[in-house]
């Protein structure tokens, strides 16, 4: 999770996330060689006296510095093509997790097991534990399994919500009436933290998220459990 002051990204807990923060640090050094060779430009034009009538029309620079940005955007779109289908596709998920939001909690159903669904608030100030994080912490955890395709249906009850997970790279709307789907893959154990990130009302800030990631083994014991 962040820190106080932390500029940077999250951690990727999921190849997603990974990819994410590569394409990002991908587009920053082509925006800062961008930067700096313009700026150089600049300051050299500001700082010449000299002048000279070939400068005024050049038909080779014109015709470099039309071709050139369309070769920046296809260095910029083939990566950033790639992700959206990546982040789009859902292949043979081995689990499905449906999150309700509700004014002002989250419910979930594991739709591949019989009568497992809990509602997840967030745990009051006066009730937590100094292991517990303000605001981020919940009664009931979701637990999932790592190194698992995860498919994720979102929905709202009662107005707009979105689920989202930063470190997974994980955003979508909750939208009543209707089923949005994402998928992820979790690359570690931990514990991960997210919230409602829709102005759905003078509360949405007190709608926490945390996913516990757990090996395949602890998971079917904790399904084991609840199914009891």
């Amino acid at each position: 999770m962040t820190t106080w002051l932390n500029m940077s990204l999250q951690d990727g807990a999921s190849p997603i996330m990974e990819q994410l923060v590569f394409f990002h640090d991908h587009v920053l050094m082509i925006m800062l060689m961008i930067t700096t060779t313009v700026s150089y430009m600049m300051i050299t034009l500001i700082r010449n006296k000299q002048t000279s009538r070939f400068m005024l029309e050049g038909q080779m620079i014109e015709t470099t510095w039309t071709i050139a940005p369309a070769i920046i955007l296809v260095f910029i779109a083939m990566p950033s093509l790639r992700l959206l289908y990546l982040m789009d596709e859902v292949h043979n998920p081995s689990l499905t997790l449906k999150a309700v939001g509700h004014q002002w909690y989250w419910s979930y159903e594991y739709s591949d097991f019989t009568k497992l669904e809990f509602d997840s608030y967030m745990i009051p100030q006066e009730e937590q534990q100094e292991s517990t994080f303000r605001l981020l912490d919940t009664d009931n955890r979701i637990v999932l399994p790592m190194n698992s395709p995860i498919r994720m249906i979102v929905t709202a009850a009662d107005v707009l919500h979105s689920w989202t997970i930063p470190s997974l790279g994980v955003k979508t709307d909750a939208t009543p009436g209707r089923l949005n789907q994402t998928s992820f893959s979790i690359s570690r154990p931990g514990i991960l933290y997210g919230q409602c990130s829709e102005i759905c009302g003078a509360n949405h800030w007190f709608m926490p998220i945390t996913i516990e990631s757990v090996p395949a083994k602890y998971f079917i014991n904790w399904v084991s459990k609840m199914s009891e």
